[in-house]
């Protein structure tokens, strides 16, 4: 499974990036987050559905510092390509 998630808000300049990875690694998933020029974050998690889900619910308030003003995902059952672990995109 996999999803692809936009947190839009005060979510850059609040270590969103870090404390998403530290999240992703501690629920067992693979993937990236990055900061978007539009201000956001985007982020593609691959994992069991449950475990993706939970990450979902983090993203709803992120770190402290952030503030969330809406959270887009898009779930699909077959990832294209396959990441063997969790990164941070610059």
């Amino acid at each position: 499974m996999q999803a692809e998630i936009t947190v839009k808000g005060r979510v850059q300049g609040v270590f969103f990036r870090s404390h998403g990875k530290r999240q992703a690694q501690k629920l067992g998933l693979a993937g990236w987050i990055k900061n978007e020029p539009d201000g956001s974050v985007r982020i593609c998690v691959q994992g069991p559905l449950k475990a993706i889900n939970d990450f979902a619910q983090w993203c709803r308030s992120g770190p402290p510092g952030a503030s969330i003003d809406k959270v887009e995902i898009i779930q699909t059952d077959s990832p294209g390509r396959q990441y063997p672990s969790f990164e941070i995109l610059y």
